[in-house]
């Protein structure tokens, strides 16, 4: 029988705008949507995202789909909603910075743990951005919308040494040092596990995980991601655990922190690569104890930006900068060499 619906009934024509936008990989596998879109929209949970399903919120290839939907290689997914997605507005905040240099040209800092750089999805305030504009007025802008002044950055949990551009004409030859990897950048890193050589080098494209959109995976085959390369050199053993320093001759998201899981030496509670578990020592009581005592202090991934050295856009002299290991990082290194000083915990 067909069903007829009086015209009365129906609402007028909503208007939507797209909030989220996602084209599936070529190699991506069937799989739910709403599973789908969990592994790539922060904040959010299979509810509610089940709940925009049965609103016909959710478009593959701009038809409305159930959440059971299965996705499928190169599918064009958007989410609509009825209101326009939050225009983020860079807020002027009286954050705290720790300036190590400046002058007209040029901001160097040394960045804390839990700062994020910019903002985004999620962070809207409070974000280094937010700071750089209450301290300082007309920060160059660049090609990239909300991030005046910046031509890299760092984890919102990585510590360490940036520089900002504060004109236009230190911003471009800063981003091309960057582009064309004049720059140097080492790091240090404490990571799981020990090592049986003293250096090595780790290559492999980065590119988002096919299974979690919001990580980053090695494919050694080139085929798909960007190419990477890490090198590394040992600093101090521990046994269970390795001080390592890391130089970037690439700079890609979550680069260190994902080649180093690839390689099985995860940084050190590194929640988003496997580091938070205990990966190498004992089944002793006493030793996860130490384990979480370790995680207490530095309740972030073990990596601190050590060292940036940089062309100065105007002067053209080399300008290198170093800073100390932050507080955390340093109390843990001390529990460690107390560790292997006196097995206590065997």
């Amino acid at each position: 029988m067909q069903e007829f619906v009086e015209e009365d009934n129906l609402d007028e024509e909503q208007e939507f705008f797209e909030h989220y936008k996602f084209i599936a990989d070529k190699g991506q596998e069937f799989l739910r949507i709403d599973k789908f879109l969990m592994d790539r929209i922060a904040n959010t949970s299979r509810n509610k995202i089940q709940v925009a399903a049965t609103a016909g919120n959710i478009l593959v290839n701009k038809v409305a789909v159930k959440s059971n939907y299965k996705v499928k290689p190169f599918d064009e997914i958007s989410i609509v909603l009825p209101y326009p997605p939050r225009e983020i507005e860079l807020i002027a905040e009286n954050i705290p910075l720790n300036i190590v240099y400046e002058d007209d040209e040029v901001l160097v800092i040394n960045k804390q743990a839990g700062l994020v750089v910019h903002p985004g999805y999620g962070n809207y305030t409070g974000t280094l951005v937010n700071g750089l504009i209450y301290h300082f007025n007309n920060l160059p802008n660049g090609s990239m919308n909300n991030r005046p002044g910046l031509v890299h950055r760092l984890d919102k949990n990585t510590t360490g040494i940036m520089v900002i551009a504060k004109t236009e004409q230190a911003m471009t030859h800063l981003a091309n040092q960057f582009f064309e990897r004049t720059t140097e950048r080492r790091y240090n890193a404490l990571v799981w596990g020990d090592f049986e050589e003293d250096e090595g080098t780790v290559t492999g494209n980065l590119a988002r995980s096919l299974k979690n959109r919001k990580v980053m995976d090695v494919y050694p085959d080139g085929d798909i991601g960007k190419h990477a390369v890490t090198h590394y050199k040992v600093l101090k053993r521990f046994g269970y655990v390795t001080l390592i320093e890391c130089k970037l001759e690439t700079g890609r998201t979550h680069q260190i922190r994902v080649h180093m899981q690839h390689i099985g030496h995860n940084l050190f509670n590194d929640n988003e690569y496997g580091g938070d578990k205990i990966l190498k020592g004992t089944s002793f009581t006493k030793y996860k104890q130490f384990i979480s005592n370790c995680f207490d202090i530095i309740p972030r991934h073990a990596l601190h930006a050590k060292t940036l050295g940089f062309t100065h856009p105007t002067s053209n002299k080399w300008m290198q900068f170093n800073s100390e290991l932050p507080e955390d990082m340093n109390l843990v290194l001390a529990k460690w060499e107390n560790y292997i000083a006196n097995r206590e915990l065997e």
